[in-house]
């Protein structure tokens, strides 16, 4: 029961913490990108997909955002149909507190959660890490969150990109 309120707050979460507009976000270097509800952000050279998870991992970790699942769907494919795939790791993150609080004001925010960002190889190989990025201030407006809650989603959205640059470059 506890497991399935984490998954439903975190879906709830993710969405409109992806929400806050791009403006929000810090400058992009080079290798980060958005366009239409998503932002993304190629892992450096030398970086492997390994370290980068783990960087990702240790980054949450310390910005206190659980990892409350990872869904390695690319070893599942693999398991199926017997054939190599191009690495696809789903990991999900969760302020549950927020979510709860974001779920008290309106139970549509569960769809939302939790938290997912995206470990992705192309099929270059080169990898990259994407998660949701939609228009919080339109969803807040709409659902009538209170500013205090906004401002504690754009601080879990600010630590998903920490954490996307964290595993980019590989940092703990």
């Amino acid at each position: 029961m506890r497991r399935q309120f984490l998954a439903v707050v975190g879906v709830a979460l993710s969405a409109l913490v992806m929400s806050v507009p791009a403006a929000a976000a810090p400058k992009a270097k080079p290798q980060a990108a958005q366009s239409a509800g998503v932002y993304k952000v190629a892992i450096d050279p030398g970086v492997s997909l390994a370290d980068a998870a783990e960087s990702m991992r240790l980054r949450a970790n310390a910005l206190n955002l659980k990892l409350v699942a990872e869904l390695p769907l690319s070893k599942q494919v693999e398991s199926i149909t017997s054939q190599p795939q191009r690495t696809v790791t789903i990991f999900q993150f969760c302020d549950a507190l927020t979510a709860k609080d974001l779920i008290d004001v309106n139970i549509d925010f569960a769809v939302y959660m939790p938290c997912r960002i995206a470990l992705i190889e192309d099929a270059k190989g080169q990898g990259w890490l994407v998660m949701m990025d939609v228009n919080v201030d339109a969803i807040a407006k709409e659902k009538r969150v209170p500013q205090v809650l906004k401002d504690r989603i754009n601080t879990v959205r600010q630590s998903l990109i920490d954490i996307m640059q964290a595993g980019a470059k590989g940092e703990l």
